[in-house]
């Protein structure tokens, strides 16, 4: 489509106005790729407002006063618009696109700033201007704050000893950042729409899993060069969007979620290494388990032996034995669970996960040792992230749909009761606890344009301070996320 209604030609104003920043083909450049699947999280109307009036704190200028309305609604209606062709991304233009800053192993081993607990930073994610911020958790003061690519997916991921995390945008961009250094040091696009990225247990692989084109990318973690393009082809010879990638840190491996594929996915990675160097030796081994069902949403269990999947907007849960390749169970879960948000904790002896719903006010809770329903917790309507910690005696879960997405529920994690509604600032969004190093204190972000992050005393439920921030969405502890411990969400 080039025109509406034999009005403007939408490829003609695109080619004036847009590619040079944005891409001839609408791959991305100095600006995001615009392409109806990386566009998902932008509404038509707030497309038509960024054209007109631009967005603050990146390059994208205001173009009210050089196109009329009819052009503007023109463009904006022609870049959801899958292209005519296909675009391709190949292991060519990984190549050509990768950038290193600073050569691993260059650059002081010693932090430029002090801080009493380097474990017990956090960073977050400010999606409103494309920023994130790295915070002392001790004091919760704000270390310093940079610029991220466009639309972050998926969380960070750090390395095992905290120093390096590696951030994922849609546009399929890998960006390594020494938070020592407080330095991007090296950055390579992975795809054209990347779901996320994962890191190796032990900090060697960085795995992109890719909306477009359908492949899985492994990364060396040191400086990003790429190691191997890895197509997702089913046994049935159909290819597949990657949903999401796991790590399995007792397994060696990741865990790969495929959308259009009835598999799972483990690609598990060699041990050993080269006598008297570092290289990357030995052969990745992919094991692939048949499904009955489309799975694209998992959560695992402490022991990351079984992996629980389901699809969005599919009915049931099934249960799989990585170490069988087997499925072993079914789970009674309808509509579209968050099985990326779930947690698990210890009740009465046994180990229980507790499962948000985006479509229906519901938490679920099951019995991991047969895989039972324990029960359904009613809340204020559908939630997406739920968090918790092995000090506390709560699990929070947002009700970020709908008319109450103001609310924030506490559940005590032994009765399973709601115990606490809070309200931090009505009408505004709140979502997305995140717990420092030892569970004391909890961040909440208020997600909204004049928003800020709120931290709580985890135990009376207190508010201790906030710090304004426009539209901060996840806050991501070092510990936490470099441990795999009771509460936190895998």
């Amino acid at each position: 489509m080039t025109a509406v209604a034999d009005g403007p030609d939408a490829n003609v104003l695109y080619n004036h106005h847009c590619a040079i920043c944005h891409g001839v083909s609408r791959l991305g450049g100095i600006g995001p790729a615009l392409l109806p699947d990386n566009l998902s999280r932008l509404r038509h109307n707030e497309a038509v407002e960024v054209i007109r009036g631009g967005r603050a704190a990146t390059q994208m200028p205001a173009y009210g006063e050089l196109l009329d309305e009819t052009e503007i609604a023109a463009l904006a209606e022609w870049i959801y618009e899958p292209p005519e062709v296909e675009p391709s991304w190949t292991d060519e233009d990984i190549l050509a696109s990768h950038e290193v800053n600073h050569y691993y192993g260059t650059l002081p081993d010693e932090p430029v700033f002090e801080v009493d607990d380097l474990k017990n930073l956090f960073l977050v994610v400010e999606i409103g201007d494309h920023h994130v911020s790295l915070l002392d958790g001790d004091k919760f003061e704000r270390i310093t704050r940079f610029p991220s690519r466009y639309a972050l997916h998926g969380g960070p991921k750090y390395t095992p000893d905290g120093r390096y995390v590696y951030f994922g945008s849609r546009d399929g961009w890998v960006t390594k950042y020494d938070i020592y250094n407080l330095e991007v040091t090296a950055e390579v696009r992975a795809g054209i729409n990347m779901r996320n990225i994962a890191v190796s247990a032990d900090g060697r692989y960085v795995l992109a899993g890719n909306y477009l084109p359908h492949t899985l990318v492994l990364l060396d973690a040191r400086n990003l060069e790429l190691i191997a393009s890895i197509p997702v082809e089913g046994l049935n010879g159909d290819t597949s969007r990657v949903s999401a990638v796991y790590t399995a840190p007792p397994r060696n491996s990741f865990i790969a979620a495929l959308r259009d594929i009835p598999e799972v996915w483990e690609i598990r990675w060699p041990e050993e290494r080269a006598a008297g160097d570092e290289a990357l030796v030995g052969d990745f081994a992919l094991h692939r388990m048949e499904a009955p069902d489309y799975l694209d949403d998992f959560f695992f269990d402490m022991e990351y032996r079984y992996v629980v999947g389901a699809a969005r907007g599919g009915q049931g849960g099934q249960v799989f034995d990585l170490d069988e390749e087997v499925k072993v169970a079914d789970l009674p879960l309808e509509g579209m669970p968050h099985l990326g948000a779930g947690i698990t904790w210890e009740l009465d002896g046994r180990r229980v996960m507790a499962i948000p719903h985006i479509d229906k006010g519901q938490v679920s809770v099951f019995d991991m040792t047969d895989w039972s329903l324990i029960t359904h917790i009613e809340t204020d309507g559908p939630g997406f992230f739920m968090r918790s910690h092995e000090n506390s005696p709560y699990a929070w879960v947002d009700v970020f749909f709908g008319p109450n997405h103001d609310r924030v529920h506490v559940i005590d994690k032994q009765t399973l009761e709601i115990v606490e509604t809070l309200v931090p600032e009505p009408g505004k969004t709140a979502a997305h606890v995140e717990f420092d190093r030892r569970g004391e204190t909890l961040l909440l972000s208020i997600w909204d344009d004049d928003g800020y992050l709120l931290w709580l005393d985890g135990n009376t439920l207190e508010e201790l301070g906030r710090m304004p921030m426009k539209r901060p969405s996840g806050k991501y502890n070092v510990w936490n996320k470099t441990q795999y411990e009771e509460g936190t969400s895998h």
